[in-house]
């Protein structure tokens, strides 16, 4: 049940391969100890929820909570911060290397402190130790070694736990919040100024690379960015005021992808519309390649390819944006387009047949369907688990009216 195989890949793209920074390990498990970990996270999720052991603000690794929640949340923070006339700026930070340094010690002494129990915590304990893992790749000796590198990798529950081991990190802004997506972490501080908030910034982040130090964690400053946010009818000048971190300076980013989703100061939708369009035009591009007009693959495999490889990437985060009139057009070219391919059919072909005989709906009723599935599924989740439904007005009805503490088990 603890021994894995490691499969040695090339990273593409490197100028050396003498070095293992050059390589990616994909660490296989045995199946029945995959099932066996899954039906412990669950578990232990759920009691961590009860305990208390998770911040309130922390997504990712449990269940009902995606990038979209953590998204959503920042941007609510921001607009609630801009509202009070505040200037508001964001630190975005990576954990580096985080699931290779958890301390299995420390992850029970934080376990046994908050409470679970002692079944739970002896399987954690014994998950973590004396594990064993042999490379897989040419010349390499077919022997199990033992390893000791925090979580394993590929597990079902390691990002849990890391989850868990990290929950300490968030530090209680007074004016802001700090938002964290399993190792992406973000610190957002309001303030009558900007310099004000940088010197919130490198207070917190003083703060939290102290707690990261007693825990062996520490952030890859390099890839640190920093946002200084504007509402759209501000007349101001626009701050370039840098922070510094770690002796390094970091001038202020035009645009910051973070989850995938791409952040302007002033939150543009369409900046983000045309991003997610180039994307799915090159996948677009490489998949045209397999079939050529009038032959190749049938129709019902493009519709196939449609759904799995175009359709994911450029409806990307429409449950959070609205795009207007002219990114629409941009999209309903590219989708035209789509469709005409799938179907094999003339650019003169009526666009209401086009869709019927695609069996394809348009941009706009998809995207709409994404924005009425995103708001169905905040306001249905407890407020006390999303931190996103946890900030919607009161005059919108929620989940939490009206319903107990046991219907909300229903949901996880």
């Amino acid at each position: 049940m603890k021994k894995a195989n490691g499969i040695v890949l090339d990273k593409p793209g490197k100028p050396d391969y003498r070095t293992p920074a050059s390589f990616r390990i994909i660490v296989l498990l045995e199946t029945v100890s995959k099932i066996l970990e899954r039906l412990s996270a669950l578990r232990l999720a759920s009691a961590a929820r009860s305990l208390g052991l998770l911040h309130p603000t922390q997504c990712g690794s449990l269940a009902g909570l995606g990038c979209f929640d953590s998204v959503a949340t920042l941007t609510q923070e921001v607009h609630l911060l801009q509202a009070a006339s505040f200037k508001v700026s964001s630190l975005f930070l990576y954990v580096k290397g985080g699931f290779d340094n958890v301390c299995p010690n420390k992850l029970a002494y934080t376990l046994t402190k908050g409470g679970v129990s002692t079944y739970l915590l002896a399987w954690v304990k014994s998950f973590l130790s004396k594990r064993q893992c042999r490379l897989i790749c040419q010349g390499a000796p077919k022997v199990f070694c033992p390893v000791a590198v925090g979580t394993p990798q590929g597990s079902p529950i390691s990002p849990l736990l890391f989850v868990l081991y990290i929950a300490s990190l968030h530090p209680t802004i007074p004016q802001g919040l700090a938002i964290s997506y399993v190792d992406d972490l973000t610190l957002t501080v309001g303030s009558h100024s900007v310099r004000s908030n940088i010197r919130a910034l490198q207070y917190f982040f003083s703060l939290i690379q102290r707690r990261g130090a007693d825990l062996g964690m520490a952030f890859s400053v390099p890839t640190t960015e920093l946002i200084h946010w504007r509402t759209p009818k501000d007349r101001s000048d626009v701050s370039f005021a840098p922070i510094v971190i770690n002796d390094m300076l970091f001038p202020p980013s035009q645009a910051v992808r973070w989850l995938d989703y791409w952040l302007t100061p002033t939150i543009q939708c369409s900046v983000y519309f045309l991003r997610r369009l180039v994307l799915a035009k090159a996948s677009f591009t490489s998949i045209r390649q397999l079939s050529a007009a009038g032959k190749g693959l049938s129709c019902w495999c493009k519709r196939k390819l449609v759904f799995g490889a175009i359709l994911p990437i450029l409806t990307y985060g429409w449950d959070l944006f609205v795009q207007d009139a002219a990114t629409l057009r941009k999209l309903d070219s590219f989708w035209h387009g789509v469709l005409r391919w799938t179907t094999n059919r003339f650019y003169t072909t009526a666009l209401g047949a086009l869709y019927r005989e695609a069996s394809l709906p348009p941009i706009s009723s998809i995207c709409k369907h994404r924005r009425r599935s995103a708001a169905l599924r905040l306001v249905c989740a407890p407020s006390e688990f999303n931190p996103a439904t946890a900030r919607i007005p009161e005059s919108v009805p929620t989940w939490d009216q009206g319903s107990s503490a046991d219907d909300h088990c229903l949901l996880l």
